[in-house]
């Protein structure tokens, strides 16, 4: 099953789409709004081919049909307490010292459907879990009883109808959608199918995303360095981003900074991949061949190059044949905050998950900040900061440091975001801080 559409109907957005001057007088750095209203604008997304799978390989997949419970859960009345199942009626105005006086006909076998039945003035022993006999409709807690022998028990607080207990289809009804069509599936998921004893479910294929590492000066990270080199951290952050947001990393390795070898490697990865990372090659110089080779291996090409944000500032975006490509800053901190802002989205509604949950799935806390942090007008300062707690209250410290450092991401638990035309936020202003 596949289908089409575009974010234009679910992502509010403008329609007048401008430029900004960076430092060198160039005029083709966009808005952060309106990157992403061009991006979503131009990328079609289809989604991939449903597969059958067992529940247990189905966590972070996302349900192609909704889940409807084949019968309810549970599927009988039980008790949630050690005690006595009764007759709520039979304990009314009872207390400690005017106790109500109860029969003890039987007990309940767990796993078993009780064979007895609680009649005017009896009562049955109960474990929790088991099935509520016929004639009781509350439990009684252990605590709140005294065995006065082995047939007789003195109950010395009362229970309504229901205390005590989980009705049946309480947890939910048959004929009920129990998950929903677009829902990512959480551990806590996979439980509810097991309980109502579904063991497989149909979801999207995983987003294949291919990760292509470029620089002369990069080497694995299993290599000694030789002067002038550094092992590539941008691919084991991509692909662990990529696993946890729903997709499947292919990772392609690292290649030079030659356009014909750059260019067979991205045009063999369109191949296999939904999407494709390049990091690396973004920025403007000599070796900048990215984006002449995004141009030219499909149409449109380039969308963009260049984004008014701070880490990731030379970050081009394009679309080949109706598959994003994204060409990433090569430092750490730049890599992370433009997969957040632009791979991440389109990652998480390629793999079919709603737009709805995806807003929900965003974790965000309120704190104060520390201190004064100054930002230049004209960009979305993206800082990275960690939470402490202080007489109560909660508080974000800026982590500084140049976004060539990945130690500044390790110790952060979030980012907080200086808006466009802001030039710096001061200690102690509310801050919206979007965790990792």
């Amino acid at each position: 099953m596949t289908k089409r559409w575009t974010l234009l109907t679910q992502f509010s957005i403008t329609t007048n789409t401008q430029t900004m001057k960076d430092m060198l007088g160039r005029e083709d750095v966009l808005t952060l709004e309106n990157a992403k209203e061009l991006l979503f604008k131009s990328v079609h997304f289809k989604l991939l081919p449903e597969v059958e799978i067992e529940i247990n390989n189905s966590l972070n997949k996302v349900l192609s049909r909704d889940i409807i419970s084949p019968e309810d859960l549970p599927d009988f009345t039980r008790s949630t307490m050690d005690g006595f199942a009764v007759n709520s009626s039979d304990t009314f105005g009872a207390t400690e010292g005017l106790p109500a006086y109860l029969n003890i006909t039987g007990e309940v076998l767990m796993g078993k459907q009780p064979a007895l039945e609680v009649k005017k003035g009896e009562t049955a022993k109960i474990a929790t879990g088991g099935m509520l006999p016929i004639g009781a409709d509350a439990v009684v807690m252990l605590e709140h009883t005294n065995l006065v022998s082995e047939k007789l028990v003195e109950v010395l607080k009362p229970v309504s109808p229901g205390e005590n207990t989980i009705q049946k289809g309480e947890d939910c009804k048959i004929n009920e959608v129990v998950l929903n069509k677009g829902q990512r599936i959480r551990p806590q998921d996979i439980g509810v199918l097991a309980g109502i004893g579904i063991t497989k479910i149909w979801t999207y294929e995983k987003p294949k995303v291919a990760l292509i590492t470029t620089g002369d000066e990069i080497v694995p990270a299993s290599h000694p360095l030789m002067p002038g080199q550094v092992r590539d951290i941008n691919s084991h952050t991509l692909s662990g981003l990529v696993e946890i947001h729903g997709g499947s990393a292919i990772e392609k390795g690292i290649f030079p900074d030659r356009y014909d070898v750059l260019h067979k490697a991205v045009e063999d990865s369109f191949k296999e991949a939904d999407i494709v990372v390049i990091t690396g090659g973004s920025s403007v110089g000599t070796k900048d061949i990215t984006a002449k080779v995004i141009n030219n291996i499909g149409k449109p090409g380039i969308l963009f190059h260049g984004v008014s944000i701070k880490p990731g500032k030379p970050i081009i975006v394009g679309i080949v044949n109706e598959k994003p490509v994204f060409g990433l800053p090569g430092h750490p901190a730049a890599v992370i905050v433009c997969f957040e802002v632009f791979v991440k989205p389109v990652l998480r509604i390629l793999s079919g998950e709603t737009e709805k949950l995806h807003h929900r799935l965003k974790k965000t806390v309120k704190a104060k900040l520390s201190k004064n942090i100054s930002s230049s007008a004209g960009r979305e300062d993206y800082i990275r900061v960690f939470l402490e707690e202080k007489n109560g209250e909660l508080w974000a410290t800026p982590i500084l440091g140049k976004s060539g450092l990945i130690t500044t991401i390790v110790k952060a638990d979030g980012t907080i975001v200086i808006p466009l035309r802001k030039t710096g936020l001061e200690q102690g202003t509310e801050v919206e801080m979007e965790l990792f």
